[in-house]
């Protein structure tokens, strides 16, 4: 193993979204992690944010494979369950019976709601979550209806990113007081969170959350992206009056003149229409006028840049993130690819010091 994380031992709850995420970060900086896995998980083997970890499959309506999992618990450091509020309890591996066991672990839990609140057994996915948050109604255009920005706002941003923060917190936190508890994390927690910036911008009245007026939100001329000769795009954020005044000269315009964001914009168009993109990323390559390329994900990982710091990794033939962040003594690693069911779990969960039930059990 490598990396800061290296010697956590963390049992994984197998999820979707979000909890399956973080795991693959804690295990990218060196976490020992196992993911319990069931037999109809409908993952993919190679999926990126299943790598990095072992797994093992138990049947958890099955007393001994219940029985086995609780053993497990006792040697962890860290679990992770990304269920609705009150299935771990259900099954007996809730918190309670979990730190009566293992008062030492941290026991993170992954939901959209929250584990309190009138919604916190009903149904949601990310776009729901931030819709609730203030975020979405800001994102689009002002002509359109609110535009999903994939899930990375919710899952990914204000979920995983946060219980991971979380998880290192606590297990800083139990040097000193020798405790594990339990982390809380909610999506729409940690997008209102990631909301701190625009609750006080809005409120002095820097910047205004209106699609249409929003600085940031693709309604400002000088930060957003225009349609290239070619059909692609390119993204513009030159914010700053020097910035903006680079992309103007460059652009051999002065959309000063023209009245409002709307105008400007227009005639900003009709000159990145004149090129192809990779022309205009050409021309602003290493300027600070702020303008880069729109690219397709297939195309990140080629860009100069990006190769040139490693950002992509191919692991079992399929491209995917390096580790992140990066650390000078201790760097983070791609441990292992994405495992089948019931990889390498056994194994790992016996160096943990586990004892395993007969082979009649769990599987």
């Amino acid at each position: 193993m490598s990396g800061p994380l290296d010697g956590v031992r963390i049992l994984e709850f197998a999820g979707i979204g979000p909890a399956p995420f973080c795991a693959m970060l804690l295990a990218d900086l060196g976490a020992d992690v196992v993911r319990v896995d069931r037999d109809d998980d409908p993952a993919a083997p190679n999926e990126v944010t299943r790598r990095g970890r072992t797994s093992v499959v138990l049947d958890l309506k099955a007393p001994g494979d219940i029985a086995f999992a609780l053993a497990a618990i006792d040697c962890a450091d860290v679990l992770i369950e990304g269920f609705r509020p009150g299935v771990m309890e259900r099954l007996g591996l809730g918190p309670d019976e979990a730190l009566r066991r293992n008062s030492r672990l941290v026991y993170g839990r992954m939901t959209g709601w929250g584990q309190s609140g009138p919604l916190a057994h009903a149904a949601g996915h990310d776009l729901t979550y931030i819709a609730l948050t203030g975020a979405l109604a800001a994102m689009g255009p002002p002509d359109a209806p609110p535009a999903p920005p994939l899930n990375l706002v919710g899952d990914f941003g204000g979920g995983a990113l946060y219980l991971a923060l979380g998880i290192a917190a606590a297990l800083y936190e139990r040097e000193r007081s020798g405790r594990g508890q339990v982390i809380d994390a909610a999506i729409v927690d940690g997008t209102a969170s990631l909301m701190a910036f625009f609750n006080g911008a809005a409120a002095s009245g820097l910047i205004s959350l209106e699609r249409g007026r929003n600085l940031l939100g693709g309604a400002a001329p000088n930060y957003r992206c225009y349609e290239c000769a070619d059909g692609r795009y390119v993204a513009v954020g030159a914010l700053e009056p020097k910035f903006n005044a680079i992309l103007l000269q460059r652009l051999g315009v002065d959309a000063h003149q023209e009245p409002d964001w709307a105008t400007q914009s227009r005639t900003l168009a009709a000159v990145f229409k004149q090129r192809p993109r990779d022309e205009w990323a050409a021309m602003f390559e290493g300027t600070d006028a702020c303008v880069a390329p729109v690219l397709a994900l297939s195309e990140a990982p080629e860009h100069p840049h990006l190769r040139a710091r490693g950002v992509y990794v191919e692991q079992d033939g399929v491209v995917g993130p390096a580790p992140a962040p990066r650390f000078s003594r201790t760097p983070g690693a791609v441990q292992r690819g994405a495992p089948q069911r019931g990889e390498g779990g056994r194994e790992a969960l016996r160096r943990w010091g586990v004892t395993l039930p007969s082979p009649a059990q769990p599987r």
